[in-house]
C-alpha cells in the first residue's frame, strides 16, 4: 500500500467504526487479562458464554485464586486448551497476588512473565486496560496487514513492527481494533466481503472482486 493511502485507509475504519472496543466481555483489567488468555486459539463469542458466571464468583486475582484450578476448570470447560488455561489463570492469580499487590502491571515486559501471557495478550491488555499505542497481531491483523499491502510481513511480529512504524500517530490508539474489526467481519479469510469494504479501492489484494 502507497504511503499516501495510508492515512485515508485509516480514515474510513474509524468514520465506519468511530468508537471500536475489544468484544471480549470484562470488568476490570484483571477479568480482561483472564478473558485474553481464555481467547488464544477460541472465539471471542466461546469466550463471553463462559466468563460472565466466573467474573461474578471471581473478579480479583485473590478470589481467582481462592477459586482453585479444579472449579475454574468447570466454568471454562467449553472453551479450547480449558486445561492448561485454567493451569495458568491460577498460576498468574498468585503471581499477581505475590509480585504486583493484586494489580495488572502496565508494563510489557512485567505482563509477559505471567503464565500463558505473550505478547499478543500483554499488547492487548496494554492497549484496551491502559490506553497504550500498542497493536497486537492476531490472526485478522495479520491476515489484513498482509492482504491489503498496509503492513506485509512473514511473522506476527514483522507485521507488528510494520504497522507501528506506518500507522499515523493520531490513528494509533485504535489501530488494533480497527483491523481486528475489518478481518472479522469484512477482509474474512476465505470469502472477503470486498463488494462492501470501505477502503477496497485502497486494497492491494490481487482476489478481490470489486474495487
Amino acid at each position: 500500500m502507497k504511503k499516501a493511502d495510508i492515512d485515508p485507509f485509516y480514515a474510513r475504519l474509524a468514520r465506519h467504526s468511530p468508537e471500536p472496543r475489544t468484544e471480549l466481555e470484562y470488568v476490570n483489567p484483571f477479568t480482561l487479562l483472564v478473558a485474553v488468555v481464555l481467547s488464544a486459539q477460541a472465539t471471542d463469542v466461546g469466550v463471553n458464554k463462559a466468563t460472565p458466571a466466573l467474573f461474578t464468583e471471581a473478579s480479583t486475582p485473590a478470589d481467582m485464586a481462592a477459586l482453585g484450578e479444579a472449579k475454574l476448570r468447570r466454568y471454562i470447560k467449553t472453551i479450547g486448551l480449558y486445561n492448561t488455561k485454567a493451569k495458568n489463570i491460577i498460576a498468574l492469580s498468585r503471581m499477581l497476588i505475590e509480585n504486583h499487590d493484586g494489580e495488572v502491571p502496565n508494563d510489557r515486559a512485567l505482563l509477559e512473565k505471567l503464565p500463558g501471557v505473550g505478547r499478543k495478550t500483554a499488547n492487548v491488555v496494554l492497549n484496551v486496560a491502559f490506553g497504550a499505542e500498542t497493536i497486537a497481531v492476531d490472526t485478522h491483523i495479520f491476515r489484513v496487514s498482509n492482504r491489503t499491502g498496509l503492513a506485509p510481513g512473514k511473522t506476527p511480529l514483522e507485521v507488528e513492527k510494520g504497522l507501528v512504524k506506518r500507522t499515523p500517530p493520531k490513528w494509533k490508539r485504535h489501530a488494533h481494533h480497527w483491523l481486528i474489526l475489518h478481518g472479522r467481519y469484512t477482509c474474512k479469510a476465505r470469502k472477503p466481503l470486498c463488494e462492501s469494504c470501505v477502503v477496497a479501492d485502497l486494497c492491494r489484494f490481487k482476489g478481490k472482486t470489486t474495487i
